[in-house]
């Protein structure tokens, strides 16, 4: 397939990106980790979460959403928990940073898990899950987000789209990596395909009236002014595919980030025209010792996903993945012939320098 975009060095796009979270006010290293996570999304091919959000973190940086080199409190903490107020933080080195600490407390301990409020959107969910997979532990990673998804049966934005992410490592550097909306897509997804200028699926939203609709645009504004509709959830609409089971873990996602944590939940998560909403994040590390050798565990996981990719494929296909296997080989594409970015999200780089003074460098 043509890709009407341009491949960009990855060290250059990150560079490019900590330059413009430095000249808002991050230290060296939060605006490193910050552009790290960003870039990490387009090279595994994850356009709706990567540097095309970049404005989002410029806006809400400029209007004191997203607070630069702030500390987080601890609220509480046991030898297996803790429990954060971001206190308006970066969202994704204030999650590279509690996903560290759970890890450390894991590795003390055999399991730990991580509540967070008060933080802001922290990019790809399965980045921090596989942090832990990359230390012979299962990594769980999650947050809520504004409210977006219409439950079943209902036909106002109740719930957000709400990412459940597990890493879990295998023989030969492999790991299966779940990493999901449990809406049928996410946000980013629809403004993807409203920057595109491209007509939604039918199945994947429904408008201010309940009806299904493919107006990526109207979609979007409606969901921003809550005037009602929004992505279906995981499972589309109704029960007959399994809508409800999408609904009951966007609402299970805000159980574990939100409830836990103090934060707000559902309905209550909303975004501005300029900038996104504070959101609540779950983190949890689980040795993979504390069940079974780790060397004999990844030895039957590579197993495992070798059954999967070595399973007869349906006709008109080709292969049969595993989750995170397509990211991960983007992810190598990407390392040869450079990270792609839409020629529009390129445009919007070239905006953002331009605004900041930075130059683009590619």
């Amino acid at each position: 397939m043509k890709e009407d975009g341009v491949r960009v060095d990855r060290k250059q796009l990150e560079t490019f990106c900590a330059s413009v979270f430095k000249n808002l006010g991050s230290g060296d290293l939060e605006a490193i980790s910050s552009a790290q996570v960003l870039v990490a999304a387009d090279a595994r091919g994850i356009g709706s979460h990567g540097v095309g959000r970049l404005w989002r973190y410029v806006a809400g940086m400029q209007k004191g959403v997203m607070k630069a080199n702030v500390v987080p409190t601890i609220l509480r903490e046991t030898p297996i928990s803790l429990l954060l107020n971001a206190n308006g933080a970066i969202g994704m080195y204030l999650s590279k940073s509690s996903m560290e600490l759970t890890i450390k407390k894991a590795q003390a301990i055999g399991a730990s898990f991580c509540s967070v409020r008060n933080s802001n959107h922290f990019g790809i969910a399965g980045y921090y899950a596989e942090m832990a997979a990359q230390n012979d532990m299962i990594g769980i990673s999650m947050t809520n987000t504004a409210a977006l998804g219409v439950p079943t049966f209902g036909k106002e934005a109740l719930f957000g789209t709400n990412p459940i992410a597990v890493s879990i490592p295998a023989s030969d550097n492999r790991m299966f990596t779940l990493d999901m909306s449990t809406t049928c897509v996410t946000r980013g997804k629809i403004e993807v395909y409203n920057r595109e200028g491209k007509v939604l699926p039918n199945g994947w939203a429904v408008d201010a009236n309940g009806t299904a609709t493919t107006d990526a645009f109207t979609l979007l504004e409606d969901m921003l002014f809550q005037r009602g509709g929004g992505i279906l959830p995981l499972g589309g609409l109704g029960e007959l595919n399994g809508g409800h089971k999408g609904f009951g873990l966007g609402v299970l996602v805000d159980i574990l980030t939100a409830v836990t944590s103090g934060g707000d939940f559902g309905k209550h998560v909303k975004d501005s025209e300029a900038t996104s909403a504070r959101v609540c994040h779950f983190f949890g590390a689980i040795k993979i010792d504390a069940f079974r050798n780790s060397q004999d565990f990844k030895r039957d996981m590579g197993f495992l996903l070798d059954d999967i990719n070595n399973s007869i494929p349906a006709p008109n296909s080709n292969r049969v993945y595993y989750a995170g296997q397509k990211e991960h080989e983007n992810e190598l594409l990407s390392m040869l012939k450079g990270v792609y970015i839409s020629k529009k999200v390129y445009e919007q780089l070239k905006k953002i320098g331009e605004d900041l003074q930075i130059e683009l460098g590619f």
